[in-house]
C-alpha cells in the first residue's frame, strides 16, 4: 500500500471538499438564492445548522467542515465497496474498476435506461427521482451540466439505499444535503476520480481477497493531519485543548504489528488459557508463551461469545478490526458455521467507544466490511447486525426535563446525575457512570411500553426527543459501566499543560494519580473496564517509566498488577513505524509479582 499517495490524496481532498461545500453554503445564503425558492426546507435546515455551530463565519466554517467530511466518508466508503464488489453496480467507480477516467458505472447504466430495482423500486413503484434523472439525461430538463446533475441524484439515491445497512456511514444528513453536494464530481481532477486512482483494487481487496480495511484507517489519519498540525501549533502558543481540539490532537493510527502483539496476547492468551488444546497460537507471530504455569485464578472463557473485547478510544477501529480476524479463527476452530460467525462477533464480542463522530463512523464501517468480507450475504440477512461502536455524545437536561425523566423512571435523581454526559465530548470514556444511572439499565427497554393506570402510555408525558436523549444516556452508560474480558487500546496522549481548564479539573478530581497525561488516566480506566483476572493491553510512550510525575502509575503497575509481557523499544531509529509510543505491555487485572527477562532488543516481563 502506497501510504504517501494516500496521504497526499486525503490532504488535498479535505481542502477541495471544504472549499466546494463552503461555496455551496455561501451561494445558498445569498439574497433570493435558488436554494431559498427551489429547496425551502433544505435552506431552513442549513440556516439552523449554521446557528447551532455558532452563527456567522464560525457557523459557516464548522458546517462546511462537517459536510465536507461527510462526503469524504461516503466517497471512500463507496469506492472501497466497489473495489470489493460489495455494490451491485459500481457507484463511484467505472465498469473497469481501476480506470479513474471512466464514468461511474451507475451513470453509464442510467444512460442506457438501466436502474437497480433494489435502489429505485420495481416497474410500478419507481422512485420519484427517476423521472428527473431520465429527463436530465434525455434533454427533457434544462441544465448547464445534465450529466453531473443526474449523477448527483444517483449518488444521493445510493447513499439513501446504503443508509439501511450502514446508517453510521451513510447518515441521514437531512434536507440540507440536497444543496451541499460538492460540484463537479465528474471532473477529471475531482475527489471522486482521485479516490478511484489512489484506492486501488489491490489495496482495497488485500492479500486475503476479503477486504483490507486498514486503508480506511490510514485515510482518516491523513485527512485530519492538517487539523492536527493546526492544534499542535496552537499548543506552542499556549493555547489549550477543548472539545473541538482533543480528537485531532490525540488520534494516532497504530502500526499493524503493535496491534497484533496487543490482541494476540490479550484476546488470544485468554482463549489459550482456557482451551489449552487450541493450536491457534502457533500461527500468531507476536504471541508470547507464558513462562511456567499461569499464577492464580484465570478468567473463565467457556465459549467464543465470552471473549468480550473493548477499545475505549477506538479511533477508526484498527485494533477492533484485527480482533475481528483473531476472533473469527477462534470461532472457526470451535466449529461454528461460517455464515453465523461474522454476526456473532459483531453482536457479542467487539465494543468500541470514541468521542469523534467521524472516527466512530469509520470504526463501525470497518467492522461491517470485515463481516461482509467473510460472509457475502451479510447484508441480505433478515436481521442486520450493527457493530457495537458508540460515540460518547454530550447531553444536557434542563431542570424541567429532569423532573419529567424522574417521573417517567419513578426515581429522584438530581440534575448532576442526569447530566453525567454534559461534557462527554471532552471526557469521553474516562467517565465512570454513577450507580444511579446504572440501576436504570434493566428498565431501559421496559419503560418504553409501560402504561399508566388509566391506560395512557406514560411515554406521552414526555416528547419523543426527550425519550431518545434519555435512551442515549442509558446506552452510553451500558457501554461505560460494564466490564470486558479484554481491554485493548492505544489511548489519547495529551500532557496536562495542554489540557483546557475543564479537562484538567476533571482528571484531577477523578484520576489524581494519572493526571499528568491522558494516557495515564486511561491506564487507570482500563482497570475499571476489565474483568477481574481479565487482561488489558496498551501501547504508550515511555516517559512514564522514568519521570517522577508518573511515579504513582509505576507503583500501581508493579505492586497491584501482574505484568504478562512488556516491550520497550529503546532504539526507535530501527522502527520507522513507531510514532512516539514505544512501550507496549499486557497486564492481568490482578495483583501478582513478576520476573524480569531481557530478550534480544526488547524488554519482556512475564
Amino acid at each position: 500500500m502506497n501510504t504517501n499517495k494516500l496521504q497526499s490524496f486525503a490532504a488535498e481532498a479535505r481542502t477541495s471538499l471544504m472549499k466546494a461545500v463552503r461555496a455551496r453554503i455561501d451561494a445558498a445564503l445569498e439574497p433570493n438564492s435558488l436554494a431559498q425558492s427551489d429547496s425551502p426546507r433544505a435552506y431552513r435546515e442549513l440556516t439552523e445548522e449554521i446557528l447551532r455551530n455558532g452563527g456567522g463565519e464560525q457557523g459557516r466554517a464548522k458546517t462546511a467542515e462537517r459536510h465536507a467530511y461527510r462526503w469524504f466518508n461516503r466517497i471512500i466508503a463507496l469506492r472501497y465497496m466497489d473495489a470489493n464488489e460489495f455494490t451491485g453496480v459500481h457507484v463511484v467507480s467505472g465498469e473497469e474498476l481501476d480506470n479513474p477516467n471512466a464514468l461511474p458505472a451507475v451513470l453509464s447504466a442510467a444512460k442506457r435506461g438501466e436502474f437497480e430495482d433494489e435502489v429505485f423500486g420495481g416497474v410500478g413503484t419507481k422512485s420519484k427521482v427517476l423521472p428527473t434523472i431520465q429527463a436530465l439525461l434525455d434533454g427533457g430538463k434544462p441544465s448547464n451540466d445534465p450529466q453531473g446533475d443526474a449523477y448527483g441524484l444517483l449518488l444521493r439515491s445510493y447513499c439513501d439505499y446504503w443508509h439501511r445497512f450502514l446508517p453510521f456511514m451513510f447518515d441521514d444528513a437531512g434536507a440540507a444535503d440536497e444543496i451541499l453536494m460538492p460540484a463537479d464530481l465528474l471532473a477529471k481532477d475531482s475527489v471522486l476520480r482521485k479516490a478511484v486512482e489512489v484506492m486501488t483494487v489491490a489495496d482495497c481487496v488485500g492479500e486475503s481477497d476479503e477486504g483490507n480495511v486498514e486503508i480506511i484507517g490510514w485515510l482518516y489519519q491523513f485527512y485530519i493531519s492538517e487539523r492536527k498540525d493546526q492544534v499542535m501549533a496552537g499548543f506552542k502558543k499556549s493555547k489549550k485543548a477543548g472539545a473541538d481540539e482533543i480528537p485531532a490532537a490525540t488520534q494516532l493510527f497504530t502500526p499493524d504489528w503493535i496491534v497484533r502483539y496487543l490482541v494476540q496476547n490479550t484476546v488470544g492468551h485468554l482463549w489459550t488459557q482456557n482451551h489449552p488444546e487450541s493450536q491457534l497460537h502457533n500461527t500468531w507471530e507476536y504471541y508470547i508463551d507464558p513462562v511456567g504455569e499461569d499464577a492464580g485464578e484465570i478468567l473463565k472463557i467457556d465459549s467464543p461469545e465470552d471473549l468480550t473485547v473493548c477499545d475505549p478510544a477506538c479511533g477508526s477501529g484498527h485494533i477492533l478490526a484485527y480482533a475481528f480476524d483473531l476472533l473469527y479463527s477462534i470461532y472457526d476452530e470451535a466449529g461454528y458455521s461460517a455464515n453465523e460467525i461474522p454476526g456473532l462477533i459483531l453482536e457479542h464480542n467487539l465494543f468500541g467507544m470514541e468521542i469523534d463522530e467521524r472516527a466512530a463512523n469509520l470504526a463501525a464501517f470497518a467492522l461491517t466490511m470485515k463481516a461482509r468480507g467473510k460472509y457475502r450475504r451479510f447484508f441480505r440477512k433478515g436481521r442486520q447486525v450493527q457493530p457495537n461502536v458508540q460515540r460518547i455524545t454530550p447531553e444536557y437536561f434542563a431542570d424541567d426535563e429532569v423532573t419529567k425523566l424522574n417521573d417517567l423512571y419513578h426515581v429522584t435523581f438530581d440534575t448532576d446525575t442526569w447530566n453525567t454526559y454534559q461534557n462527554a465530548d471532552t471526557y469521553g470514556s474516562l467517565i465512570q457512570p454513577p450507580a444511579d444511572l446504572v440501576s436504570l439499565l434493566p428498565l431501559a427497554g421496559a419503560v418504553e411500553h409501560s402504561e399508566t393506570e388509566g391506560g395512557q402510555a406514560q411515554l406521552s408525558l414526555i416528547s419523543d426527543q426527550l425519550r431518545d436523549r434519555a435512551n442515549l444516556v442509558l446506552t452510553q452508560t451500558r457501554y461505560l459501566s460494564r466490564q470486558y474480558a479484554a481491554v485493548v487500546a492505544n489511548p489519547p496522549y495529551m500532557g496536562s499543560g495542554n489540557m483546557g481548564n475543564e479537562l484538567k479539573k476533571f482528571v484531577t478530581d477523578h484520576y489524581k494519580d494519572g493526571k499528568a497525561d491522558l494516557y495515564s488516566c486511561f491506564y487507570y480506566r482500563y482497570e475499571t473496564l476489565t474483568d477481574r483476572n481479565g487482561l488489558f493491553g496498551t501501547v504508550i510512550g515511555d516517559t512514564w517509566m522514568f519521570i517522577k510525575s508518573f511515579e504513582a502509575m509505576r507503583t500501581n503497575l508493579i505492586d497491584c498488577r501482574h505484568i504478562e509481557s512488556f516491550i520497550h523499544i529503546r532504539d526507535i531509529s530501527n522502527h520507522p513505524d513507531i510514532f512516539g509510543a514505544n512501550a507496549a505491555f499486557i497486564v492481568s487485572n490482578e495483583k501478582e509479582a513478576f520476573d524480569l527477562h531481557q530478550v534480544d532488543s526488547k524488554w519482556f516481563m512475564a
